[in-house]
């Protein structure tokens, strides 16, 4: 499954969503993980109200299942879900390799039920064209 990353330095979770310079999206797996990409942003991110600058974040994050943030505010959080992603947020900053580790011993093991339910919903959304 895909997992983006907000971030400002691209190795630790520390940025809030808006205002991320950075989201980084690796694949996670029980097996491992991989880099697939950074995209980067410009312009003012800083916290005005403006909702614009959410949009070309969420486009860049539409096939992921999981958002990691430091933070979040609420009118992102409720387009991040409405986007089916569901928002992770981390208490300090946090290194994204640790993360992935993390989230692939959990893929090992038992998932919670939220969890489950991301899962069945990633690999509906990857197509096989082999097939």
């Amino acid at each position: 499954m895909k997992v983006a990353f907000a971030t400002q330095d691209l190795k630790h979770v520390d940025a809030h969503f808006g205002w991320a310079k950075n989201i980084v999206i690796y694949e996670v797996g029980p097996d491992g993980h991989r880099f697939i990409e950074a995209v980067q942003f410009g312009g003012d991110l800083t916290e005005d109200g403006n909702e614009d600058k959410l949009a070309p974040k969420i486009q860049a994050i539409r096939d992921c299942a999981i958002l990691y943030v430091a933070a979040i505010g609420g009118s992102g959080a409720a387009r991040v879900v409405a986007s089916n992603i569901h928002p992770m947020k981390v208490l300090q900053p946090e290194p994204i390799d640790d993360l992935c580790v993390k989230l692939e011993t959990v893929l090992k093991g038992s998932p919670p039920p939220w969890l489950r339910k991301l899962l069945t919903k990633s690999s509906e959304r990857t197509v096989d064209f082999e097939a």
